[in-house]
């Protein structure tokens, strides 16, 4: 079921973004972004031959941005702000391809609890500037992901088609790494904890995501991320030493509601024709 696809890669993402978390220190954000995709484009790529095509160089384009912008972001601002924020771009991608009034009542739900969320516990404190516009930036980059990953998925290319933005994901961001960083990429240390992120950050749920995309609608698909702040508290609290108040707890369960009420909820019967049914569920992917 596409839904449980979603959610394991929601988890594995988390974790793999709070142990990624301790890489900043030592790397830097460039460096830990480069780290974490080139392992995960060598992984893809052993296991499945990689496929290149316009979708994807498309994908890999959006994979580049969303994850250097994220940890960017991250390396600013704790964990579950960052994602928050950055949620808001398939919350607001889910917005603008519904279709049905149920849709905008999960998606006003997640937006209540991600709002929620944000707030929880900065009240009153300063965030960064920058840490906030570089979250926003990724925000717009995971929604570019989602409809490039359903234009990919739908056309058939799967893991192949994965491993190939990867590869072109890794090409991107592997020379400001290099420059940033330097030779504590090749530090054994550093590549086994980079071993651990690039499988749980990009390699699982990125191949979880590709096959979810198949059959689920990018709008079900953007709400039905909604989990993934909730599963960075979580992974705060156990990895990082994050304190849970009961504001985040109730948050947390507004979004989890709203994001299995979009995703459980059984699509309306097609009575249009297949060319107007692809356009509600794809926007035009940039050329």
């Amino acid at each position: 079921m596409a839904v449980f696809l979603v959610l394991g890669s929601v988890i594995s993402l988390q974790f793999g973004a709070a142990f990624a978390s301790q890489l900043f220190g030592q790397i830097g954000a460039p460096g830990a972004t480069a780290l974490r995709l080139g392992i995960a484009a060598l992984m893809l790529a052993v296991v499945v031959r990689p496929k290149f095509r316009q979708e994807t160089i498309v994908l890999g384009m959006t994979m580049a941005g969303m994850n250097g912008t994220f940890y960017l972001a991250l390396d600013r601002i704790p964990l579950g702000v960052a994602v928050t924020i950055e949620f808001l771009g398939p919350l607001g991608l889910a917005a603008i391809l519904s279709r049905r009034a149920k849709d905008f009542v999960w998606v006003g739900l997640a937006l209540a609890g991600v709002l929620i969320l944000g707030v929880r516990e900065y009240t009153g404190a300063k965030l960064d500037l920058i840490g906030v516009a570089l979250a926003l930036l990724a925000a717009a980059f995971w929604a570019c992901y989602v409809l490039a990953g359903r234009k990919l998925a739908t056309e058939g290319l799967g893991t192949g088609g994965l491993a190939g933005a990867s590869l072109i994901a890794a090409a991107l961001t592997l020379p400001y790494g290099l420059s940033t960083a330097g030779t504590k990429l090749f530090d054994p240390k550093i590549l086994l904890l980079g071993c651990l992120v690039a499988l749980l950050a990009s390699a699982i749920p990125y191949t979880l995501e590709i096959k979810a995309l198949k059959t689920l609608q990018a709008n079900t698909f953007g709400v039905a991320l909604a989990l993934e702040p909730a599963a960075a508290a979580l992974a705060g609290a156990v990895l990082l030493g994050q304190h849970l108040s009961a504001v985040s707890l109730g948050a947390i369960a507004l979004v989890i509601i709203a994001g299995a009420g979009a995703a459980l909820q059984k699509a309306p019967k097609p009575r249009e024709t297949p060319a107007r049914q692809d356009a509600d569920l794809v926007l035009p992917v940039p050329q």
